[in-house]
C-alpha cells in the first residue's frame, strides 16, 4: 500500500529544490564575500604590510576542501569553481595584475588563468625578459613564466632571469599538454597544411607522420600566430588547445593528437614577496661552488643529513667562466622549516659556495 504522506517525485519538485540550493549558494556566496572585505578593511586599518594575495592561503583552502571532498562532482571541478571564487573575492581587496609572456591562447596563458581566476588583469609581454621587468618595475603584481616541458626539459632563459633577478617565486603551476587538430574544414581529406608552433608540432609527429603523411607543416612563433595564420588559408588547420582567442568557428578534426600521454608543462609564478609556510611547500635554490673533486657529493650531503628530500637538480654554465656551473635545486619544504633552514646555513657556510634562495612556495595543488 502506497505510502499517504510521500511526497511524489516530479521534474519540476526537482528543480523548485535545485533553485533553493542555488539562493543558498548565493547567499552564502555574498557573505563570504562580505568577510573578504572586512578582512580588507582590517589590513587597512592595522596600517600592515601583508601581502593582499597569499598564494599559501589559497592553497590551504584547497587542500582543505579536496580532504573533505566526497563527490558526486569531481574534484577538478570543484578546484575550478573555488579558483574563480577566490578570484572573485580577491578582486574586491585589490584589483591584481599579472604579467605572462605572450600572446594570448599560449600555454603561458593558460598558467596564468588556471592560477589566477578570470578576475584579474592579466595581460600578455612579448619575452620572458618582460615578464620580470614588469614586476620588478611595479606595473604588475605577478608573471608568469614557462620553466619546463616533461618532454624538451628546462627553459634556460628563466632559470638565467630567476639568478640575476630580485624577484620571488611565489607558486608553481601544472598544466597538462593537449593538443587538438582545429581548422575550418570538416574533413582530414581536404588539408593542405598544419600551422603550429615547432615544439607543438614536435610532440605531434607521430601523428602527423601516421595521418597526414604528405602535409606541409607550417612552423610558427606562437600557437595565436598559428591560429591566426590558419584561419585565412583554404585547407590548412593549426595544431592548438581547444580554448581559441577569437570567434572564428574552428572543427576540431582530431582529439589529443600529442604523441605521448601524461605531458605536462610546469610554470611559475614570480613575485616581490617571500609565501609564508603552507605545510606542503617546496623550496628552490641556485648554487655555485670551485671546481674540486668531491665537492657536489659533500654539497648533496648536507641536504641528505637533514633527511630532505631533493625533486630535481639542473646545471647550468654559469656564462663567466670556462666549466664554471651553476646547480638548481628544488626539495621539499619551507626555508622556514628548521631542517632546511640548517641545510641552507651549512651550505653557505661552506668555503667558496655562493647561495640563492629562488624562493619557498606551496607545492602544486591541482
Amino acid at each position: 500500500m502506497a505510502d499517504p504522506n510521500r511526497k511524489t517525485i516530479t521534474l519540476e519538485s526537482l528543480r523548485q529544490a535545485i533553485d533553493q540550493i542555488d539562493d543558498q549558494i548565493h547567499d552564502l556566496l555574498m557573505e563570504r564575500a562580505n568577510r573578504v572585505r572586512e578582512v580588507g578593511e582590517w589590513k587597512e586599518k592595522q596600517g600592515t604590510d601583508t601581502p593582499f594575495y597569499r598564494p599559501e592561503r589559497e592553497a590551504s583552502i584547497h587542500r582543505r576542501l579536496e580532504a573533505r571532498h566526497r563527490g558526486p562532482l569531481p574534484v577538478a571541478a570543484l578546484h575550478r569553481i573555488y579558483r574563480e571564487i577566490i578570484s572573485a573575492s580577491l578582486n574586491l581587496e585589490r584589483k591584481l595584475t599579472v604579467a605572462y609572456l605572450g600572446p594570448e591562447a599560449t600555454f603561458t596563458h593558460q598558467a596564468a588563468v588556471k592560477q589566477f581566476g578570470s578576475a584579474p588583469l592579466a595581460y600578455p609581454v612579448r619575452s620572458i625578459d618582460d615578464v620580470f621587468n614588469e614586476v620588478e618595475l611595479k606595473r604588475a603584481d605577478f608573471g608568469v613564466t614557462p620553466i619546463e616541458n616533461s618532454t624538451e626539459g628546462m627553459i634556460h632563459h628563466t632559470l638565467d632571469r630567476l639568478v640575476d633577478s630580485p624577484l620571488r617565486i611565489c607558486s608553481e603551476i601544472y598544466l597538462p599538454v593537449s593538443h587538438h587538430l582545429l581548422s575550418r574544414e570538416k574533413e582530414l581529406s581536404a588539408l593542405r597544411v598544419v600551422y603550429g608552433q615547432p615544439t607543438v608540432i614536435a610532440q605531434c609527429q607521430q601523428w602527423l607522420t601516421e595521418y597526414l603523411p604528405t602535409i606541409s607543416l607550417q612552423e610558427c612563433a606562437s600557437t595565436a600566430t598559428a591560429l591566426w595564420e590558419a584561419r585565412q588559408i583554404a585547407g590548412a588547420a593549426v595544431i592548438a588547445g581547444e580554448a581559441t582567442p577569437d570567434s572564428f568557428k574552428w572543427h576540431i578534426l582530431a582529439h589529443h593528437i600529442e604523441d605521448r600521454a601524461g605531458i605536462e608543462n610546469r610554470f611559475l609564478v614570480v613575485g616581490r614577496e617571500i609565501p609564508a609556510r603552507s605545510g606542503q611547500d617546496k623550496t628552490s635554490l641556485m648554487f655555485s661552488f670551485p671546481d674540486q673533486p668531491g665537492f657536489l657529493h659533500q654539497v648533496l650531503g648536507i641536504f641528505a643529513r637533514q633527511e630532505l628530500n631533493l625533486t630535481r637538480i639542473e646545471s647550468r654554465p654559469s656564462m663567466k667562466r670556462a666549466w664554471d656551473y651553476l646547480f638548481f635545486i628544488d626539495l621539499e619544504g619551507h626555508q622556514e622549516d628548521l631542517a632546511v633552514a640548517a641545510a641552507l646555513a651549512e651550505l653557505a657556510a661552506a668555503p667558496g659556495v655562493m647561495v640563492k634562495i629562488l624562493g619557498s612556495y606551496p607545492r602544486k595543488v591541482l
